[in-house]
């Protein structure tokens, strides 16, 4: 079976407890050379981790989202699509693509799926909108660019972002999750988690929501990072991440700093398996390392083990 179909298969099997490891595109002032180098590299480092796929992010500079200062200078990033078949080449593991979608028009899009489709056979693509609150003029929006991808032959699975804690009754992600699904979502990513009660009541309604529409629920994947150093934190804050000062404090006033995050990421993913609704509902994890200090990517295969050893008491992994 091809790596399409089957990914895809993967995708839709509820019982399946999906790994996967995120990673970002070299810089795209990187000569080729250079961007193959950091492909084999990652592909080595991922060879013997029990994964089900590798995600290759797009990188935006997100400067608009918040007044606050970017902790780490923005580096334009490679085409995520490059990485991700370079990866999948290399891995023989599924990759998804994410693709911020505001910059094209509706032709500009089916374009571009074209393209993806016929020279770069990803495995799955995860789309994304705006950074900012308001979309720029124009920007094609995620449900429309969700119902022109469904609609292209050879299209592969597609996904979408799930940010927990922005559920609330001024902003139903339950409903949401409902709404992208039906505009032709297979799947959902998280925000990276540094609290399970969002997660938890996120999931808790969006079950529910499933239920009274008699939607079958689609697959939430659970990102989840190490931090070791307190820029790190500042830049999770920055990306919108929901760590408490109290977390961040006992990440950075611990000896060994990764090691109590892993520990703290480990305690959130059983809070949440823990619960009944996620034995009804189809979940992965997803670990990245949102810097490139050799440090955090070795913590990050850490977490990605602890994970795992944490979901296995709890689920077939």
């Amino acid at each position: 079976m091809d790596t399409i179909a089957s990914f895809r298969d993967r995708l839709g099997d509820p019982r399946r407890f999906l790994t996967l490891y995120g990673a970002t595109p070299p810089r795209a002032s990187a000569p080729p050379e250079r961007s193959a180098e950091l492909a084999e590299r990652l592909a080595r480092s991922l060879a013997d981790l029990p994964l089900d796929g590798v995600v290759v992010y797009d990188v935006q500079d997100e400067s608009g989202r918040t007044s606050e200062p970017r902790p780490f200078p923005f580096f334009p990033a490679g085409d995520p699509r490059a990485h991700a078949c370079r990866l999948q080449a290399l891995t023989g593991l599924p990759a998804i693509s994410y693709k911020c979608v505001t910059a094209f028009d509706e032709g500009g899009w089916l374009a571009w799926l074209d393209e993806t489709v016929r020279h770069y056979q990803v495995a799955a693509l995860s789309l994304v909108g705006a950074a900012t609150p308001t979309p720029p003029p124009g920007a094609l929006a995620v449900d429309r660019a969700l119902h022109l991808a469904k609609g292209l032959p050879g299209a592969p699975p597609l996904g979408g972002v799930v940010i927990a804690e922005r559920h609330s009754p001024a902003y139903d992600e339950s409903l949401r999750l409902l709404h992208k699904a039906a505009a032709g979502c297979d799947y959902f990513i998280s925000q990276i988690v540094y609290q399970s009660e969002p997660t938890i009541r996120l999931l808790n309604d969006y079950l529910a929501a499933c239920a009274r529409e008699g939607a079958p629920p689609k697959r939430i994947v659970l990102t989840f990072a190490p931090c070791g150093r307190p820029k790190t934190a500042e830049f999770l804050r920055w990306l919108g991440v929901a760590i408490t000062p109290e977390t961040e404090h006992a990440i950075l006033a611990d000896p060994a700093p990764f090691r109590r995050s892993i520990q703290i990421c480990c305690d959130h993913l059983r809070a949440i398996l823990e619960q009944e609704i996620a034995q009804s509902l189809p979940l992965g994890i997803n670990v990245e390392s949102v810097s490139n200090h050799p440090d955090e990517m070795a913590a990050s295969l850490e977490l990605l083990a602890a994970l795992r050893e944490v979901a296995s008491c709890y689920r077939a992994v």
